[in-house]
């Protein structure tokens, strides 16, 4: 289905009657919650939230990251809130270092470990940010990782990110990729890519931002002192594992080390419960830090010697955090 998203194919265009019919129905949801039909709940802080409308990971978790530190480099007490996907349970749930993946999710543990912010989870964001305000009190600003189109929860600044497959066919699901129109209202636009070509920029519009993914060494996941660049795994032989909504873009990482190795492409937040490297013939394994913090609590892979995990990190333009600040300090208290 992704590779039939980014042409207009028999696929796609066989599927485009039914995605006439999705479009009906969420922009009929869209406009009851703008007319106030349906009710969104506002918490008393600025709320931002970073999405995406192209269904699959676009890089939400590293943005939500480097979001949240900048906010705290400028003075705020962030927190983070998350539907965490995969998590047991509806009610709120406080996110720390040491919590279970099947209990918050693995997104909201790794934001929890890099970002070191409060961060809690509940099916429902609203009730998420009222446990979290209250169990902190000093946070002064909420950012939501992903749920851009759960309009039950007010938002003041609203960040979309794409990458560079853009808009895909420009369809909605299930003919194409994408959740909303690309013409949809955001404060602020974002591409996860390379660089950002005139053709891109007019696909996703609003100005966009630049956002790269850096990453140039792996530590040892049962040993994480144990650090070393990625050229040191030229010649040896390679796997890269990645269980997120867009391997392709940690494989091309990879290769822009100069890395050969073998691909092994695996379902967005794939459990591990059935090990995927049991009999793998190779010497090392590179994993994402997404899918470490899974492998590192089973007992069956967190001591495998084989596994090495590579951080990445967001490097965007600072003028965002400027301006996101800006309109945070801009917002009157609820």
């Amino acid at each position: 289905m992704t590779r039939a998203w980014l042409r207009r194919g028999p696929l796609a265009c066989a599927l485009w009657p039914l995605s006439l019919l999705f479009r009906a129905l969420s922009g009929l949801r869209a406009a009851l919650y703008r007319l106030g039909v349906l009710k969104a709940g506002r918490l008393p802080v600025p709320v931002i939230v970073v999405g995406n409308i192209f269904i699959g990971g676009t890089g939400k978790t590293p943005l939500t990251i480097w979001l949240a530190q900048a906010l705290a480099e400028a003075g705020f007490k962030p927190g983070v809130i998350s539907r965490g996907h995969g998590a047991d349970g509806e009610a709120p749930r406080a996110v720390t270092v040491d919590s279970n993946t099947r209990e918050v999710g693995d997104e909201p543990l790794l934001i929890a470990r890099r970002a070191g912010v409060p961060v809690v989870v509940a099916r429902k964001r609203y009730e998420a940010g009222k446990a979290l305000l209250a169990a902190y009190p000093e946070v002064d600003v909420l950012i939501t990782d992903d749920g851009l189109q759960h309009y039950a929860l007010a938002r003041d600044i609203e960040v979309l990110l794409f990458d560079g497959r853009g808009v895909g066919n420009g369809w909605l699901l299930p003919a194409g990729p994408l959740r909303e129109g690309p013409s949809r209202r955001r404060d602020f636009t974002v591409v996860n890519a390379p660089g950002i070509t005139p053709a891109l920029a007019a696909q996703v519009g609003g100005a966009p931002f630049r956002m790269q993914l850096v990453g140039d060494s792996a530590e040892q996941l049962r040993d994480p002192a144990q650090r070393q660049p990625l050229s040191a795994f030229a010649g040896r032989r390679v796997l890269a594992a990645a269980g997120i909504g867009n391997p392709g873009r940690f494989f091309a990482l990879l290769r822009g080390a100069g890395l050969a190795f073998a691909e092994l492409p695996l379902a967005d937040h794939y459990d591990f419960r059935e090990n995927p490297f049991a009999g793998v013939d190779a010497d090392v394994i590179l994993i994402t830090e997404k899918d470490a913090v899974k492998c590192g609590q089973l007992e069956n892979l967190k001591d495998d010697p084989r596994l090495w995990v590579v951080p990445v990190t967001a490097r965007i333009d600072a003028a965002l955090a400027e301006h996101i600040v800006e309109k945070c300090r801009g917002r009157s208290p609820a």
